[in-house]
């Protein structure tokens, strides 16, 4: 149950205060003293509270209110605390709201103020409660994932790229063929490298070839090599990948590249181990383990008859899907701070603006904007301009979910302040709400 608790050396007070939560289905604790109060944090599981600012007869300093926020925050720095205040030391208050107090409110307190504030405060608690659940877990899930497996010091934060490499890892140590599939920029190749650190052929060699970057007519000769005179230009006979890769791993970028003549050899190897050179009669034996990648439809090309679809289901025995990075947000700042490498500082509004944009070209469009940056800031942090963002796709992107401060305002008002509430008349998630009043200057209760 949600728990507010109240320390004040006036039972009148904590009498008042208990009565007005618990019409709201708010349990009360009450405290006459710090050390209750503190003692009481210890015991019981409390989501805010509400501490008066003076605990001896005839003081009205506010000293005491002070040490005891202090030692509050010092046990519990995500404890939400409302402090009850005086006139006489009500700028003590704002200077300790400055310092991280929730907000304050002046005795005598108005009834429907005071239940706003804990309501909205209640919410952000469980919100931060969530979100520290979540982070922690996704952690503990990373964390275990860098133990079990070799991740060649990848770096990531998401639950959707934690999935991905689970997968990965756990296919690494069987010899079926995987298909890496996803848009470019994702880091396809990565993924490639990490299943063959985790396979059973990790000693072998790991032997990368985009079938994209080659003309049609060179890829069967890089794949599986040529005979002296094959083709033109060809002077001395050369090994191909498959040679290259014996007794390790083949990873073939951009699969969907390949020539249907070229499909159709490595359905063979794919099925025997055996294949020739250009140009030669002598079938040649390998055992290679073959990873392939396409950001590719290959299936509307085996319906346009330029993609084999025997080969799609032997290259296909096992998919893993690396989402893009739109989908990864949680992993937008730690690759930047990564690809800085302390060079440089992150601004407020440049971590903004890397978290609301679209991200198209993926991780590779996020290094070269970083690395734009990093060479132009000087010593000074990264401001949004420096990162060039295209601005009409970063703009539609923040309209959708940027409301104007006279908006917000409204939105609170309507709702009597709460928070929730007016979140959801917004369209935004509570989080989304509160980081945009802090932005404005705004307060739940006012």
């Amino acid at each position: 149950m949600r728990t507010v608790l109240i320390i004040d050396d006036n039972p009148a007070v904590g009498e008042a205060l208990s009565l007005a939560l618990s019409l709201h289905e708010i349990r009360p604790l009450t405290a006459l003293t710090q050390n209750e109060g503190l003692a009481l944090l210890e015991r019981e599981a409390v989501d805010v509270v509400i501490q008066d600012m003076n605990f001896t007869a005839d003081t009205t300093s506010g000293e005491e209110g002070v040490a005891l926020f202090r030692a509050i925050r010092e046990r519990h720095p995500d404890l939400p605390v409302i402090l009850l205040t005086a006139w006489t030391h009500l700028e003590t208050a704002v200077e300790l709201v400055k310092a991280g107090a929730s907000d304050y409110l002046a005795k005598p307190w108005d009834d429907n103020k005071l239940l706003t504030t804990v309501e909205n405060l209640l919410e952000l608690s469980e919100s931060t409660r969530e979100m520290s659940r979540s982070r922690r877990e996704r952690r503990q899930r990373r964390e275990q994932l860098q133990n079990k497996y070799d991740l060649d010091g990848l770096v990531f934060a998401s639950e959707a790229m934690a999935r991905t490499l689970d997968l990965a890892c756990q296919i690494a140590r069987s010899d079926v063929p995987v298909l890496i599939t996803g848009p470019n920029g994702t880091g396809k190749e990565r993924i490639a490298a990490i299943v063959h650190a985790n396979s059973a052929v990790k000693r072998g060699a790991f032997i990368a070839v985009n079938c994209g970057a080659l003309p049609g007519e060179l890829i069967e000769a890089e794949l599986f090599g040529a005979d002296a005179g094959a083709y033109t230009g060809a002077n001395k006979a050369r090994e191909g990948r498959f040679e290259l890769a014996d007794g390790g791993t083949l990873f073939l970028d951009e699969i969907g590249n390949l020539p249907l003549p070229g499909q159709m050899k490595l359905l063979r190897v794919l099925e025997t181990g055996q294949f020739e050179r250009l140009g030669s009669g002598r079938t040649r034996q390998v055992k290679v383990r073959v990873l392939s990648a396409t950001n590719a439809d290959l299936k509307a090309m085996i319906r346009a008859g330029t993609f084999r679809e025997d080969l799609y289901y032997r290259l296909n025995v096992i998919e893993v899907n690396l989402p893009p990075l739109s989908e990864r947000n949680d992993d937008i700042l730690p690759l930047a701070e990564f690809f800085l490498d302390g060079r440089a500082e992150l601004g407020d509004a440049a971590r903004e603006a890397l978290l609301g944009y679209p991200w198209p070209g993926n991780v590779r469009e996020l290094k070269n904007a970083i690395e734009r940056a990093a060479l132009l800031t000087g010593s000074n942090p990264i401001t949004p301009e420096l990162l060039n963002l295209p601005q009409h796709v970063a703009g539609v992107q923040r309209n959708l979910d940027e409301p104007s401060r006279e908006a917000v305002e409204a939105a609170l008002h309507k709702t009597d302040g709460v928070v929730s509430r007016a979140a959801q008349n917004l369209g935004l998630s509570r989080q989304a709400l509160y980081r945009r009043m802090e932005r404005y200057g705004l307060v739940a209760s006012a």
